[in-house]
């Protein structure tokens, strides 16, 4: 097993959010309305999230804007979930009065403004927001631009489903999802006890996948690349699987059924409710 090392996604901002708009270019009327597997909302209201996270990305970050405070204090992790969602949803109920042409243009203009300004920032150094579903206050520069990338991503799949799009054909796409994905299992698993040197072995099979491995130390889980030769349960899943269990599209039920599980299954129960996602 090898130290992880810090995803580069910077480059994979512009190709993918071009790949979106000629999607959505294209879109017939109907499809603007068609069902998705993200609860309750649409492709329109998916495509307008898009849009409020860039915008709001640009502003905060690019613009140095101070983000405008919460309606009530925030004293518990539920408080920051139901803040969240509530802007997000805020958006989405305002964005029903916007057509699908002025979505398109703004998720567009947005996106490639988005592009330029993450492929001149820097990997390290703090960033803007820490990635709270990895139990991080205060994170790496490269891995909340990641987290970006992963919404980008996912959500754009949330879309290609909906309409019965292919997925993306390039899979280092999906493989840095994951790779950014995957570093939120440890705060998944810190409640689980195990042994020292425990190790839980991650293959996920398909062109996005590859070999991770959470190992237990005295005081926490830490995730590394690669395996040991006999790890104390091994975990067996596709790419496609993987990361529709971390962005909340696998109910629980039915990733026990795509899951393998060899060895101690009761250091993995965990799996079954980590999400990359705030929920």
């Amino acid at each position: 097993m090898t130290p992880l090392e810090p995803v580069d996604t910077r480059p994979l901002f512009r190709p993918v959010s071009q790949s979106l708009v000629a999607l959505l270019r294209d879109l017939p009327a109907d499809d603007w309305t068609r069902p998705t597997i993200a609860g309750s909302w649409r492709v329109r209201d998916v495509v307008a999230h898009l849009v409020d996270l860039t915008l709001r990305r640009l502003s905060f970050h690019r613009d140095g804007m101070t983000p405008p405070p919460p309606s009530r204090p925030i004293h518990s992790e539920r408080d920051f979930i139901d803040f969240i969602n509530g802007i997000n949803a805020t958006w989405v109920d305002a964005s029903t009065r916007l057509s699908p042409r002025v979505l398109t243009d703004l998720c567009d203009q947005a996106s490639a403004e988005l592009a330029d300004w993450f492929e001149a920032q820097p990997l390290d150094g703090p960033a803007l927001f820490g990635v709270s579903w990895a139990g991080e206050q205060t994170s790496d520069n490269w891995f909340d631009i990641g987290r970006e990338f992963t919404e980008l991503w996912h959500h754009q799949q949330q879309i290609r489903l909906a309409v019965g799009a292919e997925a993306l054909a390039d899979s280092r796409y999906l493989h840095a999802v994951l790779s950014v994905a995957l570093r939120g299992l440890p705060h998944a698993f810190r409640a689980v006890a195990a042994e020292p040197g425990d190790t839980i072995t991650l293959d996920i099979t398909g062109a996005a996948g590859g070999q991770w491995s959470l190992q237990r130390d005295a005081q926490q889980w830490t995730l590394q690349l690669g395996a040991t030769a006999r790890p104390t349960t091994r975990v067996t899943l596709t790419d496609d699987a993987a990361w529709r269990l971390l962005f909340h599209a696998l109910p629980e039920r039915d990733a026990r059924q795509v899951v393998q599980v060899e060895g101690r299954a009761d250091l993995v129960e965990a799996l079954f409710t980590a999400r990359s996602v705030l929920v």
